[in-house]
This record gives structure tokens, sequence and C-alpha cells, in this order.
């Protein structure tokens, strides 16, 4: 039997503490939630290492002090309702659906999203619902949301996502930008997203979520 529980511990201490992340819900669902079950099986040796996770097809599971910093900028409160977009299998769900009312996950691939739904459910997550359509469409019919995240980068956000986000909610997004991407967070006012800069990190640019190109003659 592996000790995981020691090592979600030194993850946490490590990792995320030293990172600033201090609030208690954030530390308390990071804590409670075996990342291990929600890593490719032959991975789970490597379910704490301080780095993103390959999950196959070009996506990655965030690194958990990413994570840690992004839910740290959002300022979830527990009546918020949350989208999770490219929750790959489920981890970053379940870490917010501990601090938050709902979760509505969205993942673009159908055998994750069912592992990712499965694995949930038997931990307990009744709180969130994973959802397989485009990442970059969100989920509209279960908007507004409170919080938005976004598991991977982005080089541009399509305006169709920020309109699922209520007035005085928040997105936060890596950027694509350069050797290093850029972790800001928009703060929905008066229908205009503002953003401003958290943090660098980097993971690979989302499908949809790609500027569009456009040629010249």
């Amino acid at each position: 039997m592996k000790d995981f529980t020691a090592r979600r511990t030194m993850m946490v201490d490590t990792q995320v503490r030293p990172s600033d992340v201090t609030k208690f819900p954030i530390i308390d669902a990071m804590l409670s939630v075996p990342r291990e079950a929600f890593v490719p099986v032959g991975l789970r040796e490597a379910a704490y290492v301080g780095e993103n996770l390959a999950l196959g097809g070009g996506r990655v599971m965030i690194e958990a002090r990413t994570l840690g910093k992004i839910l740290d900028g959002l300022m979830i409160e527990p009546n918020h309702v949350a989208l999770d977009l490219g929750c790959g299998l489920g981890y970053s769900t379940a870490v917010l659906a501990q601090m938050c009312d709902f979760v509505v996950a969205v993942e673009d691939d159908d055998a994750r999203a069912t592992i990712a739904q499965e694995t949930l459910s038997e931990h307990g997550v009744d709180n969130a619902a994973v959802m397989t359509g485009p990442l970059a469409a969100g989920s509209a019919k279960s908007g507004p949301y409170d919080i938005i995240t976004v598991q991977g980068a982005v080089e541009q956000v399509p305006a169709a996502l920020l309109a699922q986000l209520r007035d005085g909610g928040r997105i936060a997004c890596i950027f694509a930008e350069g050797a290093l991407g850029v972790v800001r967070v928009g703060h929905k006012i008066d229908g205009i997203v503002n953003w401003r800069f958290l943090f660098n990190a980097g993971a690979p640019v989302l499908a949809g979520f790609e500027k569009e190109t456009t040629f010249v003659l």
C-alpha cells in the first residue's frame, strides 16, 4: 500500500504553501482530494511530482502549485457555481467541488469525461457534473457562473465563453505568451472583463482557444 496521504501532505507543504497559497479552503481541499485517483493508472507514482502531468493527446494535468495559485487568485466563496473547462480525469473539478456549491466540468474527450465522472462519483463528489463538448463553448445552459477555470493554456478567450461569466464573477487563464505563460484573472464588471497579472506558468494551448489566423494577400 503506497502512502499517498504522506505524499499529499508533502505536496501541499513543499509545492503549494511556499507559493503563498495559505487560504484554508484551498489547503484543505488539496489535502483531502486523492490526486493519485485522478491520473492515468500508469502515472500514479508521479501524481505528486511538481510539474504538469501528461494525460495524452497534448493535454496535461496542471501542477499543484499552479492550480493552487489560480484558486487563490479567484477568491472562491462556498456559494459559488464554477465552470471547469478541460477537467481531464476530474482532479481540478474535485478540488473545486470542495470549495464551491456546484461545479460544471467540460471535457472534449468522451473517454476522459466518462472516467472523470466515474472517479468523482466513486469519491463521493456529488456536487459536480461532467459534460462532453468543445471546451471553448463552455456550458451556457448551466450558467451564468461565478467562477470559470481553464485547465490548460489559451491564446484568446472566446467572447461567447466570457458571456457565461456572471457580472461580478472571475475567470482565470494561463495565456500562452512567449517562453513563459502568463496567468491572469479576469473580473467581470458591468459586462466588461478586466484582466490582471497573477504569476507565470505554462501549459499546452487547449483546442478552441487558439488565436484566429488572419491571412494577408
